[in-house]
């Protein structure tokens, strides 16, 4: 599964700055208020989507089903609103630092930030951590290494840290005299260690959309690349060493705050943070989802899924849990924050990770994503690499296993998976390369099995497997993090949404295709043999296993009425695929509702915990863990 970066071309502008940002068409102008001649005039969006904000409040009225908003409730009075009450605790101090994540306007927030300072009679002054960074040849030669090739998909993961980025003074600075002193921007904490820390996190999806809008960069640079560039870098440079400096800072972070709002910010002390990470850790949680369209998205989210655009043309995928790229939401009084997953990772993997800490370290192994084909297309025919072959060529320490389960199908869908028998690897080859060359049309039937598909099949993918979604379906992919390395071998000859051919990786794909996963070793090995192997008066579980070289396991939990559940040292990713909603009931009391199709996951450490139907029909859970031996 690769997500697809679309642009639409549109001229450049160059504001005051000198920094270039676009102009869309509606609707993806912000419409905003001229401050001289309070006329309406148009300037260049803030971000790029159809889809709005999440809201800095809890609606009135929350979905009875599935929430695009889901939110784990603090105490009273932990998370606070506006720029008036930061700057009330900024002035409490002598001498702060507000670092954050690239993409955080920071400009709009010292302006805000200032203008409450002075009407409370406070003269700051500001340093812009920016002025440290290294001229942007200097950190463009520094990151090529990690960047591939202009125009490839991938790179490498990146070894450099943050400092590298930045032409480091002799000595720290430092307050002098007793004005207040606020160093701002991103790596703000590196260049003064002393100072009272903020922190000002941005989610990665809205960090993306500022990034189409041309209203946020890689770090350090000002020139505006192609999206696909723009985002290979984040991947693959900034976001691994953005997270390596919060990591460090995370202890020490004296208030957290969520930037995503260009208007606004709300803010918790990091003391609260860490609490509530730390019970997020021994509970249970889910991470804020967002949704994608795609070349050949469907339309089985945008008719059930509440909150979404109608006007969008499709959703291809949800990120429900693709958690280099989610956030853990925070509520408090009807006031949300969002953080990004790694917050609770850093603070509380053991926790999370049980008995697979030490294997996994930081990183989240297991994925749940949505792939919507319903009255959609075919997914490309595409592969994923072996693990020597992604650790080699890409740095990354796990592949990208995957299976997929289907959760709803139409009558005619089907899954591509493995190869015809007796398969002539050569002449595959040699017809995708023309059709590459030529345009021609590939019988792709000749070459790839295809198989019908049923509600609650699970279709397994290890790496190097030759597969694809076929149109009708709503795939849940459970699958390992990985997830941006998909060999596309055959797209049928369609263009992205951006009217463009979606890039084609025969070469890549040809390193890693097992021809031996052909004819009827695909059926006996690669579709999951369901069997029920415990089961009482009005419950059953089902394993659905997987393949060998999967790391993970699935099971299926059917209950009428109750069911308790042991995580036995690893993390349990969990869905609702059938029923209406559960109860999951902690060994300490605590409970959360969670509704169908909605994903959530029980941490290691939340030891027993008992799953409640509140629906009329069988509830039906598909529980994902990690094997026990794998650790």
């Amino acid at each position: 599964m690769l997500l697809c970066l679309y642009i639409f071309s549109s001229p450049l502008l160059t504001n005051s700055r000198g920094h270039h940002s676009r102009t869309f068409p509606t609707p993806y102008i912000n419409i905003m208020q001229h401050t001289e001649t309070n006329e309406q005039t148009a300037a260049p969006a803030l971000r790029r989507s159809l889809q709005p904000l999440m809201p800095t409040r809890l609606t009135e009225s929350r979905p009875d089903g599935y929430n695009i908003y889901p939110a784990h409730s603090l105490e009273s009075g932990k998370i606070a609103s506006g720029y008036a009450g930061l700057a009330s605790w900024i002035a409490g101090h002598k001498f702060v630092a507000i670092d954050g994540f690239q993409g955080v306007f920071f400009a709009a927030i010292r302006s805000a930030l200032d203008e409450e300072l002075r009407s409370a009679g406070i003269t700051a002054n500001w340093i812009d951590a920016a002025d440290f960074i290294k001229p942007e040849d200097q950190v463009t030669q520094l990151v090529s290494p990690f960047t591939g090739e202009p125009g490839t998909v991938w790179g490498t993961r990146s070894t450099l840290k943050l400092a590298d980025f930045f032409d480091l003074p002799n000595e720290n600075i430092s307050l002098e005299g007793n004005q207040l002193t606020i160093l701002i921007g991103t790596g703000a904490a590196l260049l003064a260690p002393s100072a009272a820390l903020v922190y000002i996190d941005l989610p990665k999806n809205e960090l993306q959309l500022r990034m189409r809008a041309g209203a946020a960069n890689n770090l350090g640079s000002t020139r505006q690349a192609e999206n696909a560039e723009t985002y290979k870098r984040f991947y693959f440079v900034d976001w691994v060493v953005l997270n390596a400096h919060k990591k460090e800072i995370l202890p020490r972070i004296a208030v957290m705050a969520d930037g995503q709002w260009p208007d606004n910010l709300t803010w918790m002390t990091g003391e609260d943070l860490r609490e509530a990470l730390a019970a997020a850790a021994t509970s249970v949680f889910r991470v804020r989802p967002w949704f994608e369209p795609g070349a050949w998205g469907g339309q089985w989210m945008k008719e059930r899924i509440a909150g979404l655009n109608p006007e969008e043309v499709n959703y291809a995928w949800s990120f429900e849990l693709i958690v280099p790229e989610n956030g853990l939401v925070f509520e408090s009084d009807g006031t949300l924050l969002e953080v990004s997953f790694d917050c609770l990772m850093f603070a509380q993997r053991d926790a999370v990770m049980g008995d697979f800490a030490e294997r996994f370290g930081d990183e989240f192994p297991v994925r749940f994503d949505f792939l919507d084909t319903w009255n959609g297309g075919n997914l490309s025919i595409q592969c994923h690499p072996t693990l020597p072959y992604i650790q080699q060529h890409f740095g990354e320490k796990i592949t990208q296993d995957e299976t997929y389960y289907i959760l709803d199908c139409q009558p005619d869908a089907d899954v591509y998976l493995g190869f015809q028998d007796g398969i002539d690897p050569v002449e595959f080859r040699n017809e995708l390369e023309k059709s590459q060359q030529t345009g021609s049309e590939v019988d792709i039937h000749q070459y790839v099995q295809r198989f019908k598909a049923s509600k609650h099949d699970l279709y397994l993918i290890p790496n190097g497997t030759v597969h694809s979604a076929g149109k009708g379906n709503l795939v849940l992919e459970i699958s390992a993090t990985p997830y941006i390395f998909t060999f596309k071998m055959y797209d049928w000859l369609r263009l992205d949404l951006n009217g463009k051919p979606r890039a084609i990786n025969i070469g890549h794909a040809f390193n890693n295709l097992d021809f031996s996963r052909q004819g009827e070793k695909v059926v006996n090995e690669l579709i999951s043999k369901q069997q029920t192997i415990a089961n009482g008066a009005d419950w059953q579980i089902v394993h659905v296993p997987t393949h060998e070289a999967h790391f993970y396991d699935v099971k299926r939990l059917e209950f009428d009425t109750q069911l308790e559940q042991q995580t036995s040292g690893s993390p349990h990713i969990c869905m609702l695929v059938e029923g209406e909603s559960v109860q999951v009931v902690l060994k300490d009391g605590r409970q959360v509702q969670y509704h169908y199709a909605e994903t959530f996951v029980i941490p290691a450490a939340a030891g027993t915990y008992s799953v409640i139907n509140n629906g009329r029909t069988r509830a039906k859970i598909v529980q994902a863990y990690l094997k026990p031996n794998q650790h």
